[in-house]
């Protein structure tokens, strides 16, 4: 049962509105709910520039360190933390005190970023933003190992050897990035789309995945997390009218080749850009269930943006996501996974 098992994550981008303490209350929230349906990770996205009107989390650690502090369990992670306009020894400073303070609750999650703007902000070439991560996470892991950082031998304080072997996630949007990532040891973060493609985000994302796994060589299991815009409501229409204005604002405001192939977008273009599912929960369950990545990925990061359900809409979608929906596909709270074992380990035992 144990091996089976995939781990329930939320994602949020931490937006909502003009009033940021508000917005970032509400995200607070969320985890608190989480973390009450058993959840097993809650995440946010690191944004340095992001449309007035939505909000944004420029200092994903600070938030994070405030989840921890209202929360017991769910694990605490970045999906991702722009790793380039980092100072690799602060982050790993960062994570490393959060990462104690909760218990080992921490999930670093690591991407180059797509903003030259916010490139620009820090002085750093956003032409040199994959050969940048990698530099910045390789000094990352070296600090949270308690290798030396310097020619005398200075270590971190504090280490976390733990995280830095298990719990590091590296977001990638090509096959040789799922290469890139397997060579390196980090587990593979998967985003909820992959914009620009004819073909459905799980035909595309599902040969990186396999890459992926047939690249692993170290003896730990490896890890696949993927993210999927998921919004259940009481009818389809409902669940539509939370997604409408956000999927459609959310591809009028993509740049680049994705938004040229789409041209002027329909609400079903949209839909199809973002990858969504969407409606009552008897109508999501059946197509995730089809989902070719799903199979293989060890987490699942539900989303709701760029939809912009209320609080309480967001709450309610995630009692579906834990009550109906992972446990359709196999996935139970961790502490039944554990009193299941442990009735299983008396039994033999007896």
């Amino acid at each position: 049962m144990t091996d089976n098992r995939f781990r329930l994550g939320f994602l949020s981008h931490v937006e909502g509105g003009a009033d940021l303490r508000q917005t970032y209350a509400n995200v607070q929230e969320l985890f608190v709910v989480a973390d009450e349906l058993g959840f097993d990770t809650g995440w946010v996205a690191q944004h340095h520039t992001w449309p007035s009107e939505h909000g944004g989390l420029p200092s994903p650690w600070v938030f994070l360190a405030h989840a921890a502090a209202k929360t017991t369990s769910i694990h605490l992670g970045t999906a991702i933390t722009i790793a380039p306009l980092e100072d690799p020894i602060r982050l790993a400073e960062d994570v490393g005190v959060l990462d104690a303070l909760s218990g080992g609750r921490v999930e670093l999650g690591v991407g180059s970023g797509y903003s030259p703007v916010e490139y620009g902000l820090f002085d750093k070439d956003f032409d040199r933003k994959r050969e940048l991560t990698t530099e910045v996470l390789a000094r990352t892991l070296a600090a949270l190992r308690g290798q030396p950082l310097d020619d005398n031998g200075t270590t971190l304080i504090p280490v976390s050897p733990d995280l830095a072997a298990n719990r590091i996630w590296h977001g990638i949007f090509s096959n040789e990035g799922a290469r890139h990532v397997a060579r390196e040891g980090t587990n593979l973060l998967l985003n909820r789309a992959t914009y620009g493609y004819a073909e459905p985000t799980d035909v595309v994302q599902r040969p990186w995945a396999d890459t992926y796994l047939d690249e692993w060589q170290l003896d730990r299991k490896p890890r696949i997390g993927i993210s999927r815009l998921i919004l259940a409501a009481k009818d389809r229409d409902t669940a539509l009218s939370y997604l409408a204005d956000g999927v459609l604002d959310g591809v009028r405001r993509t740049s680049g080749s994705a938004q040229g192939s789409i041209g002027t977008p329909t609400l079903e273009d949209a839909l199809f850009h973002f990858n969504a599912f969407y409606g009552h929960p008897d109508e999501i369950i059946p197509r995730l269930a089809e989902e070719k990545v799903l199979p293989v990925a060890t987490d699942l990061l539900a989303q709701f943006n760029p939809g912009t359900p209320t609080l309480d809409v967001a709450i309610r979608a995630l009692e579906y996501l834990a009550r109906e929906i992972a446990p359709a596909l196999g996935w139970s709270p961790a502490e039944q996974v554990a009193a299941v074992d442990s009735n299983t380990d008396t039994l033999s035992r007896g």
